[in-house]
């Protein structure tokens, strides 16, 4: 028996980097879980990698239709579900002068419209004493340049913690967000050419206080205490930065 052998979990972009993680780390513990993504390829792939207690779900959390169409799916496979993470969401660089409105758009759609309307949907499922875990990040307390759009969002969903938590309560239900800092997950990559992000990479390395970065699996593991072990703690938002927002 594993530890969380009796849990059922869904975890929105759960098909690479953070949310990948997370769900590798509850199923080898021996939960049922659901992953979403809009990439079939990647899908398929996570689904393999995470073997026979994964059911993947290509979606798009922006889209509601798709949502109803997750939650039907979860609820045919999984009855009930012990935790909910609210991973999924988009990083494009937002500066001041060349943000496009489409790009605004979008992120909003994703990050913070996805993100709302997933707990919404998802919420009938979730058990007494259930956990959910919204990903935040450190960009909504630090000021990163070339961020506010995306900054804007997350803070938007540091705040949906704290409503979300006063009401689903009554329900038993707790909702904490948690706030990756700078996190080995391949997804530097994708905003940017490989020289950028390694320079990227070396200026966040040098201005933390642990000089380094993190893992998806440091990650993965402060995830699932919210979710799981933190049974008296609802409405915060934990760091997982190397101290960069504290020290």
């Amino acid at each position: 028996m594993g530890k969380y052998s009796d849990k059922n979990v869904v975890i929105t972009g759960g098909s690479s980097g953070m949310g990948l993680a997370v769900a590798e780390l509850l199923a080898q513990g021996g939960a049922r879980v659901v992953i979403t993504g809009r990439s079939q390829a990647t899908l398929d792939a996570a689904r393999k990698r995470l073997g026979e207690n994964a059911v993947a779900v290509r979606g798009d959390v922006a889209s509601l239709s798709d949502l109803d169409t997750l939650a039907g799916r979860v609820k045919s496979e999984l009855g009930s579900i012990e935790a909910l993470f609210v991973n999924a969401g988009i990083a494009p660089l937002t500066p001041l002068e060349s943000t496009t409105e489409e790009v605004y758009d979008e992120l909003f759609a994703i990050n913070v419209k996805g993100a709302f309307f997933t707990v919404q949907k998802l919420a009938p499922l979730l058990s007494t004493n259930a956990g959910v875990v919204l990903t935040t990040s450190i960009a909504n307390v630090i000021g990163m340049v070339d961020t506010s759009v995306y900054a804007a969002g997350k803070a938007a969903l540091r705040s949906m913690a704290r409503t979300f938590s006063g009401e689903l309560l009554p329900r038993r239900i707790r909702v904490n967000a948690i706030s990756p800092g700078p996190i080995d997950s391949g997804i530097l990559e994708t905003m940017m050419s490989k020289e950028a992000a390694d320079q990227f990479r070396a200026e966040r390395i040098a201005s933390n206080p642990m000089e380094r970065y993190g893992t998806v699996e440091e990650f993965a593991k402060a995830a699932a205490f919210l979710a799981f072990d933190a049974t008296y703690t609802t409405g915060i938002e934990l760091a997982v930065d190397g101290g960069e927002t504290q020290l």
